[in-house]
């Protein structure tokens, strides 16, 4: 922080609705396409900003090939009508890559090298699936103990931190419980409104009798994943899918899911030129890594990094987003924060449901969670907020921001 030269402050965020992989909303919605959508929508709630005066798009994305693929953050910034003197560059560090993008904006911003940037996240896992299209690991990674747990698949990390920090079925399938008893209560509340921008899915099927094409356009503006019907006494009846005694099932992992999110973020400058009204201030981000084969314990190392480089506690943040991708690691998270004296209130983390819930589309999240977390300390009224995840291969994440 001492470092910065100005501030950077976030004057849109904003996100579409996560939908399942695979067979859910955006099951043949090409991942450009939402990108697209989410910049025009973050230009959209910039009034009076000249799109010309955006220096570049920072996107993050996990798996970036296929659709997603040839620098997707370039080609949706032209295809989003921002112009062409706009650069665009694709970021990736796995699930920490929309917070990633988002820190990566805002310190151009910091250190005084921008005025104006755009970051965000998008991940299509019903085009592109976990681990890519061809997945090839380096036989270096098995040479050495120490370096296998890179291999791991992220379930198996699940099952290793549950067993080493001894987190329960029982206590993962509560948390379930409470992730979408979470999202439903939010949901039905209207919470998700201003962060939600609602997309129009455009459905195309072959009429077989007379050769033609039906097209049926439908608005999508809620997260599809979470369901009012999850009980403990359901989730019992599921079975574990990593390990075969183990207790990290589908019901208390997070889902594979497809989405987008964004954000502008500007000088103190660039408010005054155009008459932009600020929402929040960044404020710090850390990432730490750990060992691979516990990838999910990542924020316990990030988290007190971020606190300190913001100069504040945890009993200063008011809204915390910890990324659920397993209920084991989540837990574990907060559990091992707790006894090293770093409480997170847990009425204030995830207040409107997590992934378990709402569904995980990877590179996304960050910038999908970045945008709840603004929204929601603008509606709540409280001042500082937290992202933060694991990461694949071992590391943790966290970004904070200030609400103004």
């Amino acid at each position: 922080m001492s470092k910065q030269v100005q501030d950077a402050y976030i004057v849109s965020a904003t996100r579409l609705p996560i939908g399942k992989s695979g067979r859910g909303y955006f099951k043949n919605t090409r991942p450009d396409e939402m990108l697209v959508k989410v910049m025009q929508a973050a230009l959209a709630q910039a009034p009076g900003l000249d799109p010309a005066a955006i220096e570049d798009a920072i996107v993050g994305c996990s798996f970036p090939e296929g659709e997603q693929g040839m620098n997707i953050a370039r080609v949706a910034s032209v295809l989003a009508g921002l112009g062409n003197t706009i650069g665009g560059v694709t970021v990736n560090r796995y699930c920490a890559s929309g917070i990633t993008a988002v820190q990566m904006a805002a310190d151009r911003i910091r250190v005084g090298e921008a005025d104006v940037m755009f970051a965000g996240g998008v991940e299509s896992m019903s085009m592109i699936p976990m681990g890519g299209n061809k997945p090839s690991l380096s036989p270096l990674i098995f040479e050495k103990d120490e370096n296998i747990g890179i291999a791991y698949g992220m379930g198996l990390t699940a099952e290793k931190v549950a067993a080493q920090w001894k987190i329960s079925r029982e206590a993962q399938d509560a948390f379930s419980v409470e992730s979408h008893r979470r999202a439903v209560a939010a949901m039905q509340a209207g919470h998700f409104a201003a962060e939600i921008t609602p997309f129009d899915v455009v459905e195309r099927t072959p009429n077989l009798a007379d050769g033609t094409v039906n097209i049926k356009t439908r608005t999508v503006s809620l997260d599809e994943g979470a369901r009012p019907d999850t009980s403990l006494e359901g989730l019992a009846k599921l079975k574990p899918v990593f390990a075969a005694k183990g207790s990290v099932t589908a019901g208390n992992s997070s889902q594979t899911s497809d989405g987008s999110g964004g954000l502008l973020i500007v000088s103190e400058a660039a408010l005054k030129r155009y008459n932009l009204t600020p929402l929040a201030r960044f404020v710090s981000f850390a990432v730490r890594g750990v060992p691979p084969e516990i990838m999910g314990i990542g924020p316990i190392e990030a988290i007190p990094a971020a606190l300190k480089a913001a100069g504040i506690s945890a009993k200063d943040l008011d809204w915390v987003e910890l990324n659920e991708a397993f209920a084991a690691q989540s837990l574990a998270v907060l559990n091992d924060l707790d006894s090293k004296g770093i409480e997170l209130d847990r009425a204030k983390v995830n207040p409107n449901g997590g992934a378990i819930a709402l569904g995980h589309p990877l590179g996304a999240t960050g910038a999908i969670r970045a945008a709840s977390v603004i929204h929601g300390l603008r509606r709540t009224g409280g001042k500082y907020g937290m992202v933060t995840m694991c990461v694949g291969a071992g590391q943790g994440a966290a970004g904070i921001f200030e609400r103004l």
